[in-house]
């Protein structure tokens, strides 16, 4: 069966006989809102999968050091600021930002000696020029309004000092993710495998810079080669499905349905241990606040 063709898979019945499709929440797919169980799958196997390797980039990056004030804007489960905390030390500060109450319960739990704020990123609970470091991995791409949200980041920002952002680069320099799309498309249709495209929209090194530069001077946009590492195939469709915005989309046999195509349809990311790996790089973006 070619990749192309589009595979009819047979609606689970409920038991008031109604037939049951995958019910997408689009709105929260596009704002990447994971519901509050799957914040704890998020954590345990997206952060090492994914986010581990990106903290120490965006700090050495952003120049955080001892003493600072630091904002994390759409923390998510907090790796970015748990990161941070050893670098400012016992005179600087930590806080985090996300819009999701389980992100923020599972970070709370993990590192208490942040403070963890629950907001939008594009009306920010701070005074104006209070943190000397404001940084964001990985969410700008979700913001309900982007060019509102880097304004808000560069308000709370000291005059002259780094906002620095991460974004995924594009879906087709990410190949794994590129053909979970594929496939999600070919089984459920291009509703659901929107919820993998999303994260990938602020690929282009020129959108983002555009962005930006609104709001910051002397913005530099650098393209910074990444992996994404999942010990099984069937690893890696779990923590899509369960632990992203997918998570109350697909049926117990519609998952098991993309299980089995999956372990065919992405053998060649794995090696012959099993373990998979492939490119997933992201443009890390720093501009200074204007004075």
């Amino acid at each position: 069966m070619s990749t192309s063709e589009r595979t009819t898979i047979p609606p689970t019945t409920a038991s008031d006989g109604v037939d049951q499709q995958p019910a997408v929440d689009r709105a929260r797919s596009d704002a990447g809102q994971v519901a509050a169980d799957a914040a704890e799958v998020y954590e345990r196997f997206f952060v090492p999968a994914l986010f581990g390797d990106w903290p120490p980039i965006l700090l050495d990056r952003a120049g955080v050091a001892d003493g600072h004030r630091v904002l994390d804007v759409g923390c998510g489960t907090g790796v970015v600021a748990r990161a941070a905390v050893g670098r400012v030390g016992d005179d600087g500060e930590v806080v985090g930002l996300d819009l999701n109450p389980g992100m923020l319960a599972v970070a709370a739990r993990a590192a208490p000696d942040v403070t963890w704020r629950q907001g939008a990123v594009e009306e920010l609970p701070f005074e104006t020029d209070s943190f000397d470091r404001v940084l964001s991995q990985f969410a700008l791409m979700f913001f309900a309004d982007r060019d509102a949200g880097v304004a808000e980041m560069a308000r709370v920002a000291r005059p002259g000092t780094p906002v620095t952002v991460a974004t995924w680069a594009t879906l087709a320099d990410t190949p794994g993710y590129a053909a979970m799309a594929a496939l999600l498309d070919r089984l459920f249709g291009p509703e659901v495998a929107s919820a993998i495209e999303a994260p990938y929209v602020l690929g282009e090194p020129q959108a983002v810079g555009e962005l930006l530069s609104g709001h910051l001077d002397d913005v530099a946009v650098e393209v910074v080669d990444g992996t994404a590492r999942f010990p099984s195939i069937d690893d890696w469709v779990r923590t899509d499905i369960r632990g992203w915005t997918l998570s109350d989309a697909l049926t117990d046999t519609q998952f098991d349905v993309l299980l089995t195509e999956a372990r065919r349809d992405l053998a060649r990311f794995a090696d012959g241990d099993g373990r998979v790996r492939f490119p997933a790089p992201a443009l890390v973006t720093t501009g200074l606040a204007r004075r």
